[in-house]
């Protein structure tokens, strides 16, 4: 039984054969394309269920796709990339990507990621909630937020999984570790970067949304 499609945008075609065959494993079909443009077009052709992209692509970077990903796609898009340096990554999420995989990478982490991707992506509430916070109305079945001035705001697919779970325990102080562990579905073995982005995106997008720093533990909403 097939575990569906997923696009991997990758100039290195080494990199391509040890994934596929990883993926292939563990039932799910790889499919290929060596640069941007052929990443675009693969991806309207064949609607995988995740993007794996690489940063440093001939052509159009990594970085760009994503954002062209982003701007008509929800799909999960998990970047690899070979820099290390902390601003790619944040630079990465804050387009977009819903998490990064630093080359060299084991291919078993990189399945374990995909799967973690899709399983959060599955447990979204079937029966769609309304929840409210500090004037803010949080809608889980259209995925967007009303302020209290009624302005309709669709944060991305993450930040939005995010947010549903800390108005979901408004009130309690939650860690980046349970954070992680909560919304991304795994352990980051210490990486909790990534939700300071996140939270920085959802400021930005909703500034007066009670959502509070407790320095040294985590964060809060509400409550």
């Amino acid at each position: 039984m097939s575990s569906g499609t997923i696009l991997l945008i990758e100039d290195e075609t080494e990199i391509a054969e040890l994934l596929s065959l990883y993926f292939e494993k563990e039932g799910f079909r790889l499919i290929h394309a060596v640069d941007g443009e052929a990443g675009l077009r693969r991806l309207e052709e064949r609607s995988p269920r995740v993007v794996l992209l690489d940063i440093g692509l001939p052509g159009i970077d990594g970085m760009e796709v994503c954002r062209r990903i982003r701007s008509a796609s929800d799909v999960p898009v998990i970047m690899l990339t070979a820099r290390d340096s902390e601003i790619d990554k944040v630079v990465g999420l804050e387009i977009g990507a819903d998490d990064y995989v630093t080359k060299p990478f084991s291919p078993r982490e990189l399945v374990a990621r995909v799967k973690a991707v899709l399983r959060r992506s599955e447990e979204r509430p079937t029966k769609p909630q309304v929840l409210e916070v500090g004037g803010f109305s949080v809608d889980s079945g259209r995925r967007e937020v009303t302020t209290p001035a009624k302005t309709v705001v669709r944060p991305t697919a993450r930040e939005f999984d995010l947010l549903w779970y800390l108005v979901e325990h408004a009130g309690l102080v939650l860690s980046r570790s349970q954070l992680l562990e909560a919304v991304w579905g795994y352990d980051y073995f210490g990486e909790t970067r990534t939700v300071d982005v996140h939270v920085r995106q959802l400021r930005k997008k909703l500034p007066d949304i009670p959502l509070e720093t407790v320095w040294g533990v985590g964060y809060r909403i509400g409550g």
